[in-house]
């Protein structure tokens, strides 16, 4: 096998020539042998992390020690990272953290490793070393342990969730057996985890290309429920892989089910401000009263209803999709007659108001909302300038 393009680069050829025997690892090898493009560049090299670090400063790299205890350094050449990891051997684990020692040896490297796709390794001459079958696995489209499944979780138990992530992308229909049945077994040491590390593995499955299948295994064998009770069926993704929707805090809402406590799951899981805020702005469309119609003009409403709920201008798609745990509505209906492009707003402000001369005071809040009714009502269909004469109207104690 050649030498990819991606090792062809300047600063992994200076890598393999300031540290011999050093190989291309895990991702990077396997996204390659997969057609796909790769983004981050890992390395391994049968030298002490701190002899990794000084021959790499040496070659001209800005070196970065955070990860030394882990034998991890990352190397900068032109805003290029890459992280290089001395080969290692596991002394002792306790479900999630490894003490571990320094080798020479790559076959004790790739047995501690998780997947057989994530094994494989490849040095200067492009010859790939595949000790455990992952391109055949990767061929075959299986996600499968390196070795013994149940002693891999009893490592780590958060290979569990990594299974699932892997699964999504990777797998195929049917997946391993084996890793199945040895995580249906290890799912009380989920509990171990930190919520950091599960919230991490769950954006990353919910990035998936169809994380679906994956979801419903992870219901299945009672991953879910162990690290997001709160989730209901995957089916409620449907509608938005319809529509190709795939924000992770979007699918996680369709999760959800109305009467979640969001405050209560956003502490559990550690979200940050941001992501709090957003799950709450998608999670209040539930609230919104969807049609169960296809009228357009009911989903005009709907949509316009939703938005102001979400305090979000959102693509009314995005509504809908959020929308689709109501049980009355017709989505597929719905789908079919979803005017592109974003879900209208209401036209007008407060300055709107005060343009026409109206004081400041409540009464600009009461007349607004008024005016808002009416619009709704008319299927959100008024421009600005309807609405600003339905204030003025109003405003002058008319009806029409």
């Amino acid at each position: 096998m050649s030498l990819p393009e991606y090792l062809r680069a300047e600063a992994p050829q200076r890598v393999f020539a300031a540290l011999p025997d050093a190989r291309a690892v895990g991702g990077c090898v396997r996204d390659h042998l997969a057609g796909l493009a790769v983004h981050d560049l890992d390395m391994a090299a049968p030298f002490a992390p701190e002899v990794i670090a000084e021959r790499l400063s040496a070659a001209g790299f800005r070196v970065f020690e955070t990860g030394l205890k882990h034998g991890t350094v990352t190397a900068l050449l032109d805003r290029h990272p890459i992280e290089v990891t001395s080969l290692r051997r596991d002394v002792t684990t306790d479900g999630r953290h490894a003490e571990v020692e320094w080798t020479t040896d790559w076959s004790e490297d790739a047995a501690r490793r998780d997947f057989t796709i994530n094994a494989m390794s490849m040095g200067a001459d492009g010859v790939l070393h595949d000790s455990f079958g992952g391109q055949a696995d990767l061929a075959a489209r299986r996600v499968r342990f390196v070795g013994d499944a149940d002693q891999r979780l009893r490592e780590d138990y958060l290979r569990a969730l990594r299974f699932f992530r892997f699964q999504a992308r990777y797998g195929g229909d049917a997946p391993d057996a084996e890793a199945v049945r040895a995580i249906t077994f290890a799912v009380p040491g989920l509990a171990r985890l930190s919520a950091e590390r599960v919230w991490s593995e769950i954006k990353r499955l919910m990035a998936a290309p169809d994380p679906r299948a994956a979801l419903r295994l992870m219901a299945q064998t009672g991953v879910l429920p162990a690290v997001l009770p709160e989730a209901g069926d995957a089916a409620r993704l449907d509608f938005a892989q319809a529509r190709g929707a795939s924000d992770v805090l979007l699918r996680l809402a369709l999760l959800l089910p109305v009467g979640t406590d969001i405050t209560a799951l956003a502490a559990r899981l550690r979200l940050s401000g941001e992501e709090v805020a957003r799950l709450r702005a998608l999670h209040a469309i539930h609230d919104a009263p969807a049609p169960a119609e296809r009228d357009p003009d009911a989903i005009r409403r709907f949509t316009a209803a939703a938005r102001q709920r979400s305090e979000a201008a959102l693509p009314a798609e995005i509504l809908l999709v959020a929308a689709a745990q109501h049980p009355a509505a017709d989505y597929t209906g719905l789908l079919a007659v979803m005017p592109p492009g974003l879900g209208p707003a209401f036209p007008l402000q407060g300055r709107d108001a005060l343009a026409l001369g109206l004081p400041h005071g409540p009464r600009i809040g009461a007349l607004l909302a008024a005016v808002r009714d009416w619009w709704l009502a008319d299927g959100a269909r008024a421009g600005h300038a309807a609405c600003l004469e339905k204030l003025r109207q109003l405003a002058l104690g008319g009806t029409s």
